[in-house]
Parts: C-alpha cells; structure tokens; sequence
C-alpha cells in the first residue's frame, strides 16, 4: 500500500518551525545556567530571535496551508 497519501506534507516552513523553536529552548536553558550577566543577555538576544524566526515561519506555513485549503475547495 502506498503511505504516502494519508501522511501529512511537511514543509520546509513547517521544519524551520519545529527547528527554531527548539534552538529558542536550547538557548533559554543556557541562558538561565550562564554564569556572567552579559552572556545571559547575548543567549537571551539570541532565543529572542530564533522565537522571530519560528514566528515567521509559522505565518508562511499558516498561509500556504490556508492558499491550499482555498486551492482545494475552488
């Protein structure tokens, strides 16, 4: 039997999406056992922004799946 049609499509934004998130994770546990102020603040910064990316990305994913939801219906 051919699997491939009951699995989800996965995307590029939809792997950037669980990729981000879990860098943003991974940053935060090291800032919270950083040991100097300001590398506390770098690897803050840092979670920050891979939080942005993951955002961005979860907005381009949100859209295409909606583009094609609209494409399937029409």
């Amino acid at each position: 039997m051919d699997d491939t049609a009951s699995r989800p499509r996965v995307t590029l934004d939809g792997q950037l999406v669980d990729f981000w998130s879990r860098e943003a994770a991974r940053l935060d546990a090291l800032s919270a056992k950083a040991r100097f102020g300001w590398e506390k603040r770098r690897l803050a910064r840092k979670a920050a922004k891979a939080r942005e990316q993951a955002d961005r990305s979860r907005i381009r994913e949100a859209a295409r799946t909606s583009g094609e939801a609209q494409m399937s219906q029409g």
